[in-house]
C-alpha cells in the first residue's frame, strides 16, 4: 500500500481478535509506514480490550496502534470533524475518523454503515458471525 490509510476502531479489534472481517483490515494495520492512527482509536480500543481481555492486552494491542502516526485531536482537526458530523449525521468518534482521513487525504477502512457511501471510505459489512 502507498497511500495513508487510517482504520476505524471496530477495525482493530476486528485485527486483534482475528475476526472474520480481519484481513479486509491487514494489509493497511501492517503497513506502518504509511499508518494514521487516530487518538479517539487508541482510547475506544484500550478501553475495549481492557473489559473484555485485561490490562496487560490493552496496553499491547495500544502499543502496536502507535507503530502507526498517531494525530492528536487538536482544536482544527475538531473544529473539521463537528463539520463533517453534521454534514453526515454521523457519531462524535466516527466524525473525528472522518476528519482525520480527510486531512491528511487518506483513506478511511470500516465497518460502520453510518460511513458507507462516503467518498474515500472503504466499506465491508460487519460479519454476522462476529455479532
Amino acid at each position: 500500500m502507498s497511500s495513508l490509510n487510517v482504520v476505524d476502531s471496530s477495525g482493530w479489534i476486528e485485527y486483534f481478535t482475528a475476526s472474520p472481517n480481519a484481513d479486509f483490515f491487514a494489509a493497511s494495520v501492517e503497513d506502518t509506514e504509511h499508518l494514521l492512527v487516530a487518538s479517539v482509536s487508541v482510547l475506544e480500543v484500550f478501553r475495549w480490550v481492557y473489559r473484555e481481555h485485561g490490562e496487560s492486552n490493552a496496553l499491547r494491542a495500544t502499543a502496536l496502534m502507535q507503530q502507526g502516526h498517531v494525530v492528536d485531536l487538536d482544536a482544527t482537526l475538531a473544529l473539521r470533524a463537528a463539520k463533517l458530523g453534521l454534514q453526515h449525521r454521523l457519531p462524535l468518534a466516527d466524525s473525528i475518523l472522518l476528519a482525520t482521513a480527510h486531512v491528511f487525504d487518506a483513506t478511511l477502512w470500516t465497518q460502520d454503515a453510518d460511513l458507507e457511501a462516503i467518498p474515500g471510505v472503504q466499506y465491508r459489512a460487519k460479519s454476522k458471525l462476529a455479532e
